[in-house]
């Protein structure tokens, strides 16, 4: 099942100022990543590895607000595997 969804304009100006920030995280860059590279690109999904990473900067407390949106982007850009 292939998920359409693309990075809106918000979430990808909030990937991008993660990306470029010096004090985030390594997992958070990963995600913001994931999510700028799908801003217009409906057949791209996030990957496991950044979907775990997402994940991770989501449930962080220290995680500024930019760099959980971007997170939330890649992680609902996750193809969901049929069980």
């Amino acid at each position: 099942m292939t998920n359409k969804k693309v990075t809106g304009k918000k979430a990808a100006r909030a990937a991008s100022k993660t990306i470029r920030s010096k004090s985030t995280g390594k997992k958070s860059k990963t995600a913001g990543g994931s999510a700028l590279s799908q801003r217009k690109a409906p057949k791209k999904q996030t990957s496991t590895r950044a979907a775990s990473a997402a994940s991770k900067t989501l449930r962080d407390g220290r995680t500024s607000k930019t760099s959980k949106s971007a997170a939330g982007s890649a992680l609902a850009q996750k193809s969901r595997r049929k069980r």
